[in-house]
């Protein structure tokens, strides 16, 4: 920096000697403006995340308002020096990118923001600064830091405007909170109100107590566990009297596969001193990061599979129990086979049958079982050993990566091993009666009983959304999903058109961004199989 300054002179070296005093001071120093506030958070979490930690930035406009609101009111800066001071920020972000596909994308790297919503006192925080990373995000769409607003009952229409209109330009990078839940949820659980109010995120869309917490999760299949129950893997015919039986020996091995989670915590025992010395009681307590240290060790149950495990119970209930079309032995042979010979049965379940995701009651009813067999049993053990155990629902990817290998032909007309249901949303093609259907769906189970919290996917087509008409459209269904009291929902504007020929020409579409989970990467880093699971969901139009 010295050597800068020596050779420049004029505007020039008025900005590096500035550079010069801001980085100088901070982090050794606290923060006086807006600019060391920029840059002492990137040092520290650049420093972090070089010492192997993947922590989020979180509340980002709760951390760094009050001093754009002191610069501005001393008149020390502008909103538009403020603007370019927080786009270099995010330029700065994408040095951790290279380009290189590996699996789930290139933008992996935990930069997650949170905006807006309600501090520990329960006071809003939204503040320019929340209003200027819309803005960076709207001109540069940059994908890598994904961004989560925090919505309620009272959020204001400006700010829900805004939402709208960055999202509606595609790659899938502003999700939504609906705090109001969020923060009941954490509060019954057992956090104290003020910090259930500042929750943020872990590395996707995880609710903790920021600061506070060392964040773990379980995933499994829900749908794995039904296939067992059907005996699809033997050899041997399994039979059950009434839908009933079947029902309970499913739940029995639901309850045996949490028990095993629950005696299972493996957390890693490598040295984290940085995250010892920053999350809070580590130091009080003497223990590390990974070893009890945090206020909250947190490791979750997450079930993914559960909308396909309905599907497949509400075709089993009808065709077996109800209508008797089958035995059961017969129609797990037909399973069995993966639909060999069985075409016309297969296209006549798809086509029957209104599955979760369609506002359908039986189906909706069905899904309802399935979550209240998980998150009570999941509710029984509250903690153990120290640890939380809040109910979760996710995969993560994982509908493709890891669960599609072992899956079999399901009753619900799938052949083995297709890409089913991404986290808490309808199975791809299932849902057909459009974007409010799903949500009032995918609301139709008590929230109240998922503390660990679940997201809910859509891909919505560009065209439905043009002009005034779209942008409300847009803005109406975060209402509703407010409103019906849903957790996280992440929308990704996008054409499946362009998926495809994105995947055939990837050298056309370099800097193509889609949602994946929790998180956004450009669609050309995706391998086939992601992009897969991203081009099957359902488009929706509103």
């Amino acid at each position: 920096m010295e050597r800068l300054i020596g050779a420049s002179e004029g505007k020039a070296q008025t900005h590096y000697l500035r550079l010069y005093d801001v980085c100088r001071r901070v982090p050794d120093a606290p923060p006086e403006t807006f600019h060391e506030a920029v840059q002492a958070l990137w040092f520290l979490w650049d420093f972090q995340r070089l010492c192997g930690n993947w922590s989020g930035i979180g509340r980002i406009d709760k951390l760094l308002g009050p001093f754009l609101q002191a610069d501005l009111a001393a008149g020390r800066l502008t909103l538009d020096a403020a603007r370019e001071i927080l786009a270099h920020f995010w330029i700065k972000g994408c040095e951790w990118i290279t380009g290189d596909g590996r699996g789930s994308g290139d933008a992996q790297f935990y930069q997650n923001i949170v905006l807006a919503g309600v501090d520990e006192e329960g006071r809003d925080v939204t503040n320019e600064v929340t209003y200027l990373v819309l803005d960076v995000v709207e001109e540069l769409h940059i994908s890598d830091f994904p961004i989560a607003v925090r919505l309620s009952s009272r959020t204001p229409e400006r700010l829900l405007r805004r939402i709208a209109e960055v999202q509606r330009l595609g790659g899938g990078i502003v999700a939504v909170y609906n705090e109001d839940r969020i923060i009941a949820n954490l509060h019954a659980f057992g956090y104290p109100l003020d910090e259930a109010r500042n929750f943020a995120n872990d590395g996707c869309w995880e609710v903790l107590a920021p600061g506070k917490t060392r964040f773990g999760y379980q995933p499994f299949d829900t749908l794995q566990l039904l296939q067992e129950t059907l005996g699809l893997a033997r050899e041997e015919p399994v039979d059950y009297p009434d839908f009933e039986a079947l029902f309970a020996d499913f739940r029995l091995r639901l309850a045996r596969k949490l028990t095993d989670l629950v005696n299972a915590w493996h957390f890693s025992k490598s040295p984290s001193p940085l995250l010892s010395l920053f999350v809070e009681d580590c130091i009080a307590r003497g223990r590390g990061y990974d070893e009890g240290g945090p206020r909250y060790t947190v490791l979750s149950p997450h079930a993914g599979g559960i909308p396909d495990t309905a599907d497949s119970l509400l075709v089993i209930k009808a065709l077996v129990y109800d209508e008797g079309r089958f035995t059961l032995p017969e129609f797990l042979a037909i399973l069995k086979t993966d639909w060999d010979g069985q075409e016309a049965l297969r296209a006549s379940i798809r086509s029957r049958f209104d599955f979760w995701g369609n506002d359908a009651e039986a189906a909706d009813a069905m899904a309802r079982r399935v979550y209240d067999a998980f998150t009570d049993l999941v509710a029984q053990v509250r903690d153990r050993y120290g640890i939380l155990r809040p109910a979760g629902i996710s995969t993560f990817g994982r509908e493709g990566s890891d669960f599609r290998p072992h899956r079999l032909a399901a009753a619900s007309g799938r052949h083995r091993q297709e890409i089913l249901a991404p986290n808490f949303s309808p199975s791809p093609g299932s849902d057909t009666q459009g974007p409010t259907a799903a949500i009032r769906s995918h609301c139709a189970v008590d929230f109240a009983k998922l503390p660990g919290g679940t997201a809910l996917d859509l891909k919505i087509i560009p065209s439905s959304l043009e002009g005034e008409a779209g942008l409300q459209a847009l803005m109406g269904l975060m209402r509703a999903f407010v409103e019906l009291g849903g957790i996280f929902m992440q929308i990704d504007v996008v054409d499946a058109a362009l998926l495809r020929d994105a995947q055939a020409h990837p050298e056309r579409y370099p800097n193509l961004s889609v949602r994946v989970s929790g998180w956004s990467a450009r669609f050309a880093t995706l391998e086939t199989e992601w992009q897969e699971m991203i081009i099957m969901r359902t488009e929706q139009r509103v």
